[in-house]
Order: C-alpha cells, then structure tokens, then sequence
C-alpha cells in the first residue's frame, strides 16, 4: 500500500465532510484510520462507511510474482516506537557501541518489527565496512591518511541515517559492503 492510497481515501472523506455526510468528529476518526491504515484490508472499512458496497476502488498493489527484485515494497514505520528504534540503531554507534550497538537493535527489535531491522542491518554493515577499512586500509601510505577520512564519514552519516529513521525514511549508506542480508 502507497500513501497515494491513502491520500485518495483521505481525499474521499474530506469531500464527504464538505457534502455534510460526516460531521467534525466523523471525520477526524476517519481521517485517523485512513493515515494509520498498514494495508488495503484497513482502508476498505472507511470506503464502505462513505459509500456503500459501491465504492471507488482503491487500486491494489500489483501481484509479488510480477515484481523485479528492485521493487519490493520499502518497510514503513508502524508507529513512532518503530522510527525511533530505527534511528537508535544508526545513532547509539556514537555512544561508542561502533559494531554492538546495531546488532543489538538488529537482536532485540529486529525480529518484531521491519523497520527497524532493516535499518540495524544497513547501520551494522556500514560499521562493519568501515571497520575493515581501518584493519586493511594502512596497509599502504594513502590508506593512512584515509582511515580517519571513513571515520568521520561513518559519523555524520550515522547522524544522517537517524534523522532520515526519524522521518521515515528510506537510508541506505554509500560505498558499503552488504554483508549481512
């Protein structure tokens, strides 16, 4: 499910307040469930309220079997828990936890919600990228003056990743190894 779905339905509910369907408190409760609504299956009650069984359809989304690997559905927050965990596991790496940190969040909240372990796995990888680099980038001269250079990038990008957990975003870190999946 998109927000474009959501929007439509939102969209439906306003005009039925304006034609005096609904009164203030109908539709702010409608209005609710519409924007917190996870799937087609929770905004389907709101259109049969508005309109009956005969209702515009809110389009589904097209079938797994017809999808390329690129476009599998990006997880959403389910709530503000879900986006704070998710911004926990970029940001708790500067409490000094540079590895643990996100393999704890991946370990304890990782299993109940998607979210936030799909942003615990990209913190962790990136971490785990940038430790390596530290291990086999002084191997030569440049990679000397390079190891602080990761370090610094691995920082403001933790911070950028947490911001964009915040908003829900989708964060992926640039120039890592994807070794854990």
């Amino acid at each position: 499910m998109t927000n474009e779905d959501r929007d439509q339905v939102v969209e439906h509910v306003k005009a039925a307040y304006a034609e005096g369907r609904l009164d203030k408190f109908e539709m702010d409760e409608r209005l609710h469930l519409a924007m917190t609504a996870r799937t087609h299956a929770d905004l389907m009650p709101i259109m049969t309220d508005l309109y009956g069984s005969r209702y515009p359809q809110v389009p589904a989304p097209p079938p797994l079997a017809a999808m390329k690997p690129g476009d599998l559905p990006v997880p959403r927050a389910y709530d503000a828990a879900d986006r704070v965990l998710g911004a926990a596991a970029h940001l708790i790496t500067l409490t000094g936890l540079f590895v643990i940190g996100p393999l704890i969040m991946l370990l304890a909240a990782g299993k109940s919600s998607p979210y936030v372990r799909k942003h615990a796995l990209e913190a962790l990888n990136m971490h785990l990228t940038v430790l390596g680099a530290t291990i086999l980038l002084p191997i030569t001269v440049i990679g000397i003056v390079l190891v602080p250079i990761a370090w610094v990038l691995g920082i403001v990008l933790s911070i950028i990743g947490g911001v964009s957990a915040l908003a829900d975003g989708d964060f992926r870190y640039p120039l890592t190894v994807r070794l854990i999946k």
